[in-house]
């Protein structure tokens, strides 16, 4: 049965730069979204324009609750629902035909194997969504035990489910990579060629939409009723074009800027890596020989010869190592990189998740991976560690508040050097980075200062900041970390839980947790929260992007300050804007308004009329983060950990990366699976949870004063 949808909705059109109400109509049995200006010219049959969904793509974003874009034949549909509930039918109906559509074309193939291979494959789909069903069930179940025996048991259950899961989606994604090879070397009449989401469920019935479900002003039938006369839909309505139009000439669909910027870099791009790879020496391998990792071996004991010549600093004076490692400065990449190469596989992963899908257990694929934990990524939050030392150096309570917003806002482009969208490791339950900022110009030579050994970074002195952070939890995935400055007595505490959601064309990652700056000689704290991150246009040049509201309280001098990072409007504004407002105690006015790009320049205005600029990003520089050598490193340190997984993706083996990084994580599962045969609770090393579920430092400056 085939589901039919009408209702209203406002699509904007770029003539009157604005919203326009039309009479929408979703029709599942031709895959079209036709629209009209009127419910009386759709009886009458008199399109304005319709959208083709088979291979559409649909999108919503989280920061608004009523908008959400149809991406298809290279265009982008916006609409606006009434409410949140509207935009969730209308998209929930329309990814359902979006899903159908784009798996049909494969119903046509002629070759009797690949029919019957696409027919298993579906089915391997088809059970792989009811094995998901059956796990959240599952998940609901155990949440709802209160016996700790039984629930031990079904957490066993569940654990060996998930790596079922993990297996059954590898080899689906897989066999749809071979299946998409091999189709272009069938015999036939026409090339033949397979779309990367050829692998989902073909056949499924679908249900008209219930009428208590259904939007307000929408309707809903079965395609196998008779039509209603009044319809006045004729036979051409039904014919599906081959591309989505308007009949409108001067009503063109609206092109996000970055979206038409990310299409034009990736091509120049891949057009510069083909003359690369037409050039390269016959013979010559881009990969380094890096030692293959065993299941019996622990990964930390590899050697570390096969890391990068320049990973060390080497004495000048003398020969010998330095203590410390050089920047990963290879972790930025600053020009777009495309996934264009692996878009089969990406098509393949979003056919497996819905819109709003918590993506926290899926698997991602591992090109997409920056070559830094993300326990690394929160150390670099301080890389200007003036900053964060001036917070406490200021007279007056309103310039600590002043000093500690500057601090803050320095963090998000300090911690993202790369345009490009990547994602850090996901850290392993244990797992711990140390390091340090000094701000003379090298750590090594001699000092007055003493080595603070009660402190997080026992080999760094007392007038440099240390840093250290720990994954504290895995399931939700928790990191906690804490910097301290021992001479200037100030200490940052925090912690966050990543929570990541599929929005289509987009994936939202919200930051749940706080951070606490805590001044000893002023007693004072300063609480905050962080802004949500997006990873926008996954498909050609992803790229990153702020949103969200927070705030910045200090409750002992009343000083308090609201940040809005802005997600950029479809239509017009700017990216990366940020703005705050800055107020005194008691005061309804602020004394102070910023606004700027939280990757750029940002200026303070002040209510004296002084106008200042308040941080710029592209001048300031950041400093140096000093690390550890890789052999004086614990086996649980990041780099130390990750070290396989960074090389391969360096020399750009994405098979020997993703070997490495399944290895991590299988011994993570095997590791949480003894724990609960032996019944063995896990305890953090560094932190601990207060009653306020905030993940406190165990030997904070703060006790060791005490």
């Amino acid at each position: 049965m085939a589901a039919y949808m009408e209702g209203p909705l406002s699509k904007w059109t770029n003539v009157m730069k604005g919203w326009q109400y039309r009479w929408f109509v979703l029709d599942d049995n031709t895959g079209l979204l036709s629209y009209y200006t009127s419910k009386d010219k759709m009886k009458r049959g008199s399109r304005r324009g319709c959208v083709r969904l088979r291979d559409a793509i649909i999108g919503i974003d989280d920061e608004d609750d009523s908008t959400f874009t149809i991406t298809v034949d290279q265009k982008v549909f916006h609409f606006q629902a009434r409410d949140a509930e509207e935009r969730k039918q209308w998209a929930g109906a329309l990814e359902d035909t979006i899903l159908r559509h784009s798996h049909r074309q494969v119903e046509t193939m002629s070759n009797t194997a690949l029919d019957e291979f696409d027919r298993r494959l579906a089915e391997a789909d088809a059970y792989l969504q009811l094995l998901l069903e059956n796990i959240k069930g599952v998940e609901n179940k155990i949440d709802a035990l209160e016996s700790s025996t039984e629930k031990q048991n079904m957490e066993g259950i569940l654990m060996t489910a998930q790596e079922m899961v993990e297996a059954v989606k590898k080899s689906i994604v897989l066999l749809q990579i071979a299946k998409t090879a091999v189709t272009v070397n069938v015999s036939s009449n026409a090339p033949l060629h397979l779309k990367p989401s050829d692998s989902l469920i073909t056949g499924a019935n679908v249900e008209p939409l219930p009428s208590s479900e259904l939007p307000k002003g929408a309707t809903s039938f079965n395609h196998n009723e008779e039509p209603q006369p009044e319809q006045g839909n004729g036979d051409a309505m039904n014919e599906v074009p081959a591309r989505s139009y308007s009949s409108s000439e001067d009503e063109g669909e609206f092109y996000d800027a970055e979206d038409l910027r990310s299409i034009k870099s990736n091509r120049s791009k891949s057009s510069a890596d083909e003359q690369q790879h037409s050039t390269r020496p016959a013979g010559q391998s881009t990969s380094a020989q890096i030692p293959i990792v065993s299941e019996n071996v622990d990964i930390a004991n590899i050697s570390v010869s096969a890391t990068n010549g320049n990973t060390e600093n080497e004495h000048s004076s003398s020969g010998e190592q330095n203590l410390y490692m050089f920047e990963e400065d290879a972790n930025a990449n600053k020009e777009g990189e495309s996934v264009e190469e692996h878009k089969s596989v990406i098509m393949h992963l979003l056919s497996q998740v819905k819109l709003g899908m918590d993506l926290t257990k899926v698997v991602l694929p591992t090109f997409i991976l920056e070559r830094r934990s993300l326990l690394e990524m929160y150390a670099d939050f301080l890389a200007h560690p003036d900053l964060f030392l001036q917070v406490a150096d200021e007279a007056t309570p309103e310039t600590r508040m002043m000093a500690f917003l500057r601090f803050y806002l320095s963090t998000f482009s300090a911690g993202r050097d790369s345009s490009v969208a990547k994602k850090p490791y996901n850290p392993i339950l244990g797992e711990t980075f140390q390091c340090f900022y000094d701000l003379s110009s090298d750590p090594n030579q001699s000092s007055d200062s003493q080595p603070v050994e009660q402190g997080p970074v026992p080999w760094a002195s007392s007038d440099q900041v240390a840093f250290v952070a720990e994954q504290v939890s895995h399931h939700p995935p928790i990191s906690a970390f804490y910097a301290e400055h021992k001479d200037k007595k100030v200490q940052f505490n925090g912690h966050i839980w990543t929570k990541s959601k599929f929005l289509g064309l987009s994936i939202g990652v919200h930051n749940i947790g706080q951070g606490c700056l805590r001044l000893l000689e002023h007693d004072e704290e300063y609480i905050v929260n962080f802004p949500n991150g997006y990873g926008r246009s996954i498909l050609t040049i992803p790229w990153v992007e702020l949103g969200g509201d927070c705030t910045v309280t200090c409750e002992k001098t009343g000083y308090n300050a609201f940040v809005k990072f802005h997600t950029k409007p479809f239509y017009g504004g700017k990216v990366h804007r940020v703005t705050s407002e800055v107020f005194a105690p008691n005061a309804k006015k602020p004394f102070c308004t910023i606004d700027g790009e939280w990757n750029g320049q940002m200026w303070a205005n002040y209510s004296t009329g002084r106008s200042e600029c308040f941080f710029d990003a592209k001048k300031k520089m950041k400093s140096r983060k000093y690390v550890r050598s890789l052999e004086r490193q614990e086996p649980t340190e990041s780099r130390r950990l990750w070290r396989k997984v960074t090389v391969s993706l360096e020399t750009n083996n994405i098979d020997e990366a993703t070997d490495a990084k399944r290895f991590l994580e299988d011994r993570q599962r095997q590791d949480a699976k003894n724990r609960l045969e032996t019944g063995t609770v896990y305890k953090p090393k560094l932190f601990h949870e207060d009653d306020c579920q905030n993940w406190i430092y165990n030997t904070s400056l703060t006790d060791r004063n005490a």
